[in-house]
């Protein structure tokens, strides 16, 4: 493990406080400002953060000095030493593997399943709309946006509406382990991570064990028949990747369109230039994801001593790179604080880059799409009804509750 660097500042990534009060953005610019390359101390050791765009950009796209095989969450899933998913979820695997793994994930992602993904969603997020619009009113995360997610389940997995929102509500517990509504009872957070891990893993032993018997043209499906070729995951990596579509490929959605919202919200100026112009439905998909960057980091392991600016990094030392803290650089981004659906160019890393870029986000940006022409085609505009309340945890930047009423 490297030592910690002569000059540290107190800020500590790992407290959820500032993320829950929607603070982060004060740490990250006096990251970038004061120690680009910060030693994060913890209980059980510590982690580097990169927090500026060239320097998360670049360990992204180094896979061979910063490895995901050890797990790509701080204190993360499955880690006792070494990741248990190593080498064979596609987020905690490197090339070679990873390739494989992308190649067999991608056909969960073919045209076709985008457009029934699609078709699911206009429908799901249109009905969604109507029922808040009749109502003057109501949560948008809790009635507009969870049908995000739950319309690609339901698609991607051929399930029905009540086991789509069920699986929400599971992979929520998950990422919300450290929130005291996902507590569950259980004082100790490593056993809440694992009971809500082992909730997730029941859902698709039982979905699993239906395919087997009753195949479709289905995620599940297509995982369990190996192409011409290909060898037959295990039980284990089945698990892995089908919890890896659920949280990386549609959880994420969800919150960028209620973090957009609320940004929205506050600029009613920008909402005007949306219905005017359709024009900026794609622009603001992009600022939607810059400005929330709702998958806060990734972590990354070192697999031989690295330099980084002016600090040494050892073989084996956990790094943090800040995704959230990039997207808002000044460096890359002009007038980064500021929310604009018109911003071109927005190269932001929202997506990651390099090997792991997600390979859901075509999905992500139609389910956006699809919710802004929604919003932009109804008469007046939504505007805050009481506090949006944000989940507790520096992963996840989400909103658990967002309440809101039509305004003519």
């Amino acid at each position: 493990m490297t030592a910690q660097p002569a000059t540290t500042i107190d800020v500590d990534l790992n407290d959820t406080d500032a993320f829950v009060e929607g603070t982060e953005h004060r740490l990250w610019e006096r990251l970038r400002r004061e120690a680009p390359v910060h030693w994060n101390p913890t209980g059980s050791g510590g982690f580097w953060a990169l927090t500026t765009y060239v320097d998360v950009l670049a360990a992204l796209r180094d896979f061979e000095t910063f490895s995901s095989e050890h797990g790509t969450v701080i204190g993360g899933s499955y880690r006792n030493g070494v990741d248990t998913a190593a080498g064979r979820m596609l987020v905690t695997s490197d090339p070679p593997r990873h390739r494989m793994l992308r190649r067999r994930m991608q056909r969960l992602f073919a045209p076709s399943m985008l457009e029934r993904v699609n078709a699911e969603v206009v429908r799901r997020v249109g009905a969604a709309l109507d029922r808040l619009w009749a109502a003057g009113g109501g949560d948008f995360a809790a009635e507009v946006a969870v049908e995000l997610p739950a319309a690609a389940l339901i698609a991607q997995l051929a399930i029905g509406p009540e086991d789509a929102l069920r699986l929400v509500r599971l992979t929520r517990a998950m990422i919300g382990y450290r929130d005291s509504e996902f507590h569950g009872g259980i004082p100790d957070e490593a056993r809440r991570l694992a009971a809500a891990q082992t909730g997730i893993f029941g859902f698709f032993l039982d979905l699993i064990d239906e395919r087997r018997r009753h195949p479709g043209d289905d995620a599940v499906s297509s995982l369990l028949t190996p192409a011409p070729g290909e060898r037959p995951l295990d039980e284990d990596a089945l698990l892995f990747n089908l919890m890896n579509l659920v949280i990386g490929g549609n959880e994420t959605t969800q919150h960028s369109a209620s973090g957009g919202l609320v940004a929205l919200m506050a600029d009613p100026a920008q909402w005007e230039r949306l219905r005017a112009d359709p024009g900026l439905v794609p622009t603001s998909v992009e600022e939607f994801v810059r400005w929330t960057s709702t998958a806060s980091y990734v972590q990354r392991t070192v697999t031989r001593p690295v330099r980084v600016r002016d600090v040494e990094l050892g073989e084996g030392d956990a790094v943090t790179l800040w995704i959230a803290s990039a997207n808002r650089d000044a460096e890359q981004f002009v007038d980064p604080d500021r929310f604009d659906i018109g911003r071109t160019p927005n190269r932001h890393l929202g997506f990651a880059s390099g090997p792991h870029h997600c390979i859901g986000a075509a999905v992500g940006r139609s389910g956006l799409r699809i919710l802004l022409e929604g919003l932009r085609a109804r008469p007046g505009r939504l505007v805050l009804a009481g506090d949006p309340v944000r989940l507790r945890s520096n992963f996840m930047l989400e909103f658990k509750s967002l309440p809101v009423e039509v305004a003519p």
